[in-house]
């Protein structure tokens, strides 16, 4: 047995025995906030900060860590990273204990909330053992690698009486805002289809071996996705071509920017509690490429950008993936056409992204900074602008526009029970295996 799956192993029976007491706590209790959250009217005080655990901070999450170090009730206590190296770099501003295992971060009783935003296949272990030990979370886009999974969350959100913030932090962009309130009052008319961005899918991976850097745990990084040979291009997010493009550990960009793009879409068509009801192709099956060597992603991306996904609502609305925005999608209406972009809204005819907004019969929440918001979410108990729900439901069209790729055919969704109908084998994609020690916790 490799040592550091043993050492896992009995670390895990350490940390779900304890996890099982703060369980225990947390379902009798669920609205309780430790004394040292609860900030006085204005300004917190030096002892009121909300103390943050970053786990895995790569680009993404160091960049979080950062961004919420700048607000005034934030305090970063504490930086867990696979890779010990960059788990110190990201601490040493703020004076923060350093840990290789998340698990000795989550059981710091000065740990109030965590940062997370490693690679896909950890979100819903880390989640779920976050939730059990008693913290709120703000958790990278996409929430989940797969639908249960994604489920899963949710409800140990809820059970544990945790918030949480998905990273979607386009909702707190005032033109975003903008755009989905125009929609959503109906000044274009009614929705008659809707273009996304054509976002490809994931692809296989079956890279050589290279020398392992010093201070970093391979098995633990791989986690609960298969055990693959360590290479430099699979460490980074976007490389030649990055864990970003491959299936072990991501939806690809589907699930990258997809959960940007989608996320908008679904805010604007006011469906942040349900989805599509149908998705098909208009060609056959995907055949995933395989990288046996470091290229670009852009032969991956080509091939694996086909065939064009189509959703259908429940009301009628369609969702085709083709020439939209990375960060949005085109809103075409019977009065005009709404464009929404990261930060960026046009309109057709021009005049209608200018009008007023603060009259309008449905006001959508506004929230100026992501971060601010989740902080002062974890404050009075509310659930945050992106809450789990919000963001599951996103990343699960995401999940299921890389199912119809992979069939190739008409499928019909249940999104009530999250469930295809009558179709076994798409169901069958509804989860993944996870490696043996990496399990997912029962909620």
């Amino acid at each position: 047995m490799n040592t550091n799956t043993a050492h896992h192993g009995l670390s895990r029976r350490r940390f779900l025995g304890r996890a099982a007491a703060w369980s225990a706590t947390a379902a009798a209790l669920p609205q309780i906030v430790r004394t040292g959250v609860i900030a006085a009217p204005g300004r917190p005080g030096p002892n009121e900060q909300i103390g943050i655990g970053g786990i895995g901070v790569g680009r993404q999450g160091g960049a979080d860590i950062q961004w919420t170090a700048r607000l005034p009730e934030a305090r970063i206590v504490a930086v867990a990273d696979v890779y010990l190296p960059r788990a110190r770099q990201i601490a040493k501003p703020y004076n923060a204990a350093v840990y290789q295992d998340y698990r000795e971060l989550l059981e710091r009783k000065d740990v109030d909330a965590i940062i997370t935003a490693t690679p896909e296949q950890w979100r819903g272990v880390i989640c779920i053992h976050a939730c059990q030990a008693g913290k709120d979370l703000y958790v990278e886009k996409p929430m989940s690698l797969t639908i249960h999974e994604g489920r899963q969350i949710v409800k140990a959100v809820r059970k544990y009486g945790r918030v949480f913030q998905t990273g979607s932090q386009q909702r707190s962009m005032s033109e975003n805002h903008r755009g989905c309130t125009l929609i959503r009052n109906g000044v274009i008319g009614k929705i008659k289809k809707v273009i996304a961005h054509n976002y490809p899918s994931p692809w296989l991976c079956d890279l050589p071996s290279e020398p392992m850097p010093d201070e970093l745990d391979w098995d633990r990084w791989c986690g609960p996705a298969p055990l693959v040979p360590y290479h430099s291009q699979i460490k980074v997010p976007r490389g030649n071509p990055g864990w970003l493009s491959f299936r072990h550990f991501s939806g690809g960009e589907m699930t990258g920017w997809g959960s940007h793009g989608f996320d908008q879409v679904q805010w604007a068509l006011g469906t942040d509690d349900t989805g599509p009801v149908e998705i098909w192709t208009d060609g056959p099956a995907l055949k995933l490429p395989i990288y046996t060597q470091p290229e670009p992603k852009t032969r991956g991306d080509k091939i694996c950008s086909s065939p064009k996904v189509f959703f259908r609502y429940a009301n009628g609305v369609v969702m085709e993936l083709g020439n939209g925005p990375a960060g949005g999608a085109i809103f075409i209406g019977e009065k005009g056409t709404i464009t929404i972009d990261r930060a960026k809204v046009e309109s057709e005819p021009m005049e209608i992204a200018y009008m007023k907004i603060d009259d309008l019969p449905i006001q959508l929440e506004r929230s100026r900074n992501h971060q601010q918001n989740w902080l002062d979410c974890i404050k009075t108990r509310k659930r945050p602008i992106c809450d789990a729900e919000i963001g599951h439901r996103s990343a699960t069209i995401c999940h299921l526009g890389n199912i119809a790729r992979l069939l190739g055919r008409r499928l019909r969704w249940d999104p009530v029970a999250e469930m295809f109908i009558d179709d076994p084998e798409a169901n069958a994609l509804l989860t993944r295996e996870h490696r043996k020690g990496y399990e997912l916790p029962k909620v």
